[in-house]
């Protein structure tokens, strides 16, 4: 990863990139349909660089679009939704939820054209909550992923929106490092203070793990192993869905919890969580009751904007330092930084907007975030050069009944066996329910 080609290819998403162009042929999870109300007033949506705009029509239908009119480039964030559609408030042209101009009051009527107008509107749809936009050139839209969380209907469903400041990449490379817990989360944690049975154990016993890692049909998957009690291994499984999906080891393989890491633009990156049956449980795990330091779980965010960076920001941020008590660091938690998200916030946040890869000096535990770099550079290459379709777009069901988690196995159990061990016993309701 020393070439600045490399590196520009893997972080820039505007149109006309490779990782942009790559993107651009998956249905990306952009609002939460409580964010748009019936003729509610437009919302400024960054998505892939492009400035956009998204409301819901007076039939419930949402709309996404250029925010520039296509008369004379006003923003339509200034419209009138009203009467199943966005009035611009310049001279009154009006565009329906697919961007069909449907009036042009300011132009008599024989020189009407407003059939030969159309603003740039993406084809949009919802499921169970989320506003979903696809921004590719396809006649066709291929079908909605099939990413297992999100297929339960709310408020089975938790969805969160958390914006982060730092390009895309580097925001989601700290969900592919699960070293980083053994110290970022856990690094105040001594084996004495973990009660006998709870995981976590492992991790502070042990804070450097081996891996084992593969590519998939899907992305990437990586376990990290230690031993545990005698003859045991301690396993902890993630993965990486194309194109920007990530599944963390927080517990059993019952709890099923995916992530997106959106990008907005080139250092703007919208963090989606999908999750159901609940958070994870094992940061109460102390033998004293408490939580271990500084793992409040959860986001105290600021008051949301209108800006196009204005929404989902979280109160600690990098103008207060994410708010990170000296005092605490010294005496109490590793970080000083009360939260695990503002931990990982914090850290990614760190390192700019966009990482220097020629900076960096990648170790032993960073081989999922190369061989991810690797797989996520081909297959935008392969698009761009051959127009191959990237993994999972044209088959959903890949992403169907993928899952993360830890456990502990006999340690003569392969990795891969260890896996599918998890997975034939995990509960699976939809399949269930299909059957």
């Amino acid at each position: 990863m020393s070439k600045q080609k490399d590196s520009d290819e893997l972080l820039r998403v505007g149109a006309g990139t490779p990782m942009g162009e790559m993107m651009r042929q998956y249905w990306i999870p952009a609002v939460m349909s409580s964010e748009l109300e019936r003729d509610g007033a437009p919302l400024r949506l960054m998505l892939l660089g492009e400035k956009l705009i998204a409301f819901r029509d007076s039939s419930g239908r949402v709309g996404v679009m250029d925010h520039r009119c296509p008369h004379r480039c006003a923003s339509l964030f200034l419209g009138r939704n009203e009467e199943n559609g966005i009035r611009c408030v310049y001279h009154g042209w009006k565009y329906d939820a697919e961007g069909n101009c449907v009036d042009m009051p300011n132009a008599p009527p024989h020189q009407d054209f407003k059939d030969k107008v159309k603003a740039k509107a993406y084809r949009v749809t919802e499921r169970n909550g989320l506003v979903w936009v696809y921004m590719g050139a396809r006649k066709d839209a291929p079908p909605l992923p099939a990413i297992e969380a999100s297929l339960f209907p709310q408020p089975e469903l938790q969805i969160a929106f958390v914006q982060r400041e730092c390009n895309w990449l580097q925001a989601l490379e700290g969900d592919i490092d699960t070293s980083h817990f053994g110290f970022l989360h856990t690094g105040s944690v001594q084996p004495d203070d973990v009660l006998p049975d709870s995981l976590m154990r492992w991790t502070v016993v042990n804070r450097a793990p081996e891996y084992h890692m593969t590519d998939t049909d899907y992305g990437t998957m990586y376990c990290a192993y230690r031993p545990a009690e005698k003859g045991q291994t301690y396993w902890r499984f993630a993965n990486f869905l194309f194109p920007f999906w990530t599944q963390t080891p927080q517990g059993p393989f019952d709890r099923i919890n995916t992530r997106a890491w959106v990008p907005m633009d080139d250092t703007h990156t919208m963090f989606v969580s999908l999750s159901w049956r609940g958070s994870p449980t094992s940061m109460r795990a102390l033998k004293n009751g408490r939580m271990v330091p500084g793992s409040r779980l959860g986001f105290e965010f600021l008051p949301n904007t209108t800006d196009w960076h204005g929404r989902w920001r979280l109160t600690q941020n990098p103008s207060n330092d994410w708010t990170i008590d000296r005092a605490a660091q010294k005496s109490e938690s590793f970080t000083g930084i009360a939260s695990i998200h503002g931990q990982d916030q914090a850290v990614t946040e760190s390192m700019g907007p966009i990482t220097d890869h020629d900076f960096e000096n990648l170790g032993p535990s960073d081989i999922m975030i190369a061989r991810t770099r690797r797989r996520l550079l081909r297959a935008a290459r392969a698009f761009a050069k051959d127009g191959k379709a990237p993994p999972g777009v044209d088959e959903p069901g890949i992403y169907t009944q993928v899952r993360s988690g830890d456990f502990v196995t006999d340690a003569k159990i392969a990795w891969r066996d260890a896996y599918d061990m998890q997975m034939r016993a995990a509960v699976r309701p939809l399949q269930q329910a299909a059957e």
